[in-house]
């Protein structure tokens, strides 16, 4: 584990945080969540990270389709089809086509028809065909931690054993939560969450929860292809680091929740 960057002043790039929560209710939270998540409008993410720039060299030229790659490689008549399933009132031209790729969120928000879109006429591979926000403001990836949210009125009513949880974890802010939901045989691609690997990267604060402790996330060593797995229903790790999840025959989800640790936790969990 030497080879990948620690994380809180640890050797070790990731951390269980299991031993430092209640997580009795952890099976109340998980039947909510699968419930509440059949009444709940959820999207795509994910598909972009080649032209993000955030995936080991050696999988740059895999065969899964990267949306960024599609859009910039349109057509202007392309570009005219693709644009009339849009559900914002932006005007994109087409010169500025890049706008799409330049944050999973996007500058210019891809709506759920263009989604479906690029899946049935390019191909595309969405990882997380089950996206769910549940904080508002989340405006773009670097204001993850700052942003300081408040969960939509609609997420506190069909989830509140689940945000009373959240907001019961130790941050002094949160900026962002999001589930992330891979569908059955569905994999993860391998990337990391910042755009180049510092001396002195900064650690993100972020906790990733998973109620049925079945989402096992792996951290990827690209120069021996190797991966190091993350097991536990509640930990945080360098997002630095190469990361994953492994296809499975069932569907998995996560929560990740980012913000500002209180002082006292970072003091408690830091070495």
């Amino acid at each position: 584990m030497q080879d990948f960057i620690g994380v809180h002043g640890h050797a070790e790039p990731f951390l269980n945080l299991e031993p430092y929560f209640d997580l009795t209710g952890f099976a109340a939270i998980h039947e909510e969540i699968c419930y509440s998540l059949t009444q709940s409008e959820v999207s795509y993410t994910g598909g972009s990270h080649k032209s993000m720039g955030i995936v080991p060299p050696r999988f740059e030229n895999d065969p899964f389709i990267d949306y960024g790659q599609v859009i910039l490689r349109f057509t202007p008549e392309e570009f005219v089809q693709f644009m009339s399933l849009s559900d914002s009132e932006e005007e994109i031209d087409y010169r500025d086509r890049h706008k799409f790729t330049l944050y999973e969120e996007g500058a210019a928000p891809i709506s759920p028809r263009q989604f479906l879109y690029l899946k049935y006429r390019y191909g595309v591979y969405f990882p997380w065909k089950v996206f769910l926000e549940f904080v508002e403001g989340n405006t773009s990836w670097d204001d993850k931690c700052t942003n300081n949210g408040n969960f939509f009125p609609e997420i506190e009513t069909a989830f509140p054993l689940t945000v009373r949880f959240i907001r019961s974890l130790p941050f002094r802010s949160i900026g962002r939560c999001n589930l992330l939901g891979l569908e059955a045989n569905d994999h993860a691609t391998i990337h990391r969450d910042n755009y180049e690997k510092q001396d002195n990267p900064p650690i993100n604060d972020f906790i990733t929860l998973c109620p049925a402790g079945n989402k096992e996330l792996f951290l990827w060593h690209d120069e021996k292809a190797e991966k190091l797995y993350i097991s536990g229903r509640l930990f945080t790790f360098n997002d630095m680091n190469y990361h994953g999840v492994d296809s499975a025959p069932y569907f998995r989800y996560s929560i990740r929740v980012d913000g500002i640790f209180t002082d006292e936790f970072r003091t408690r969990i830091s070495k």
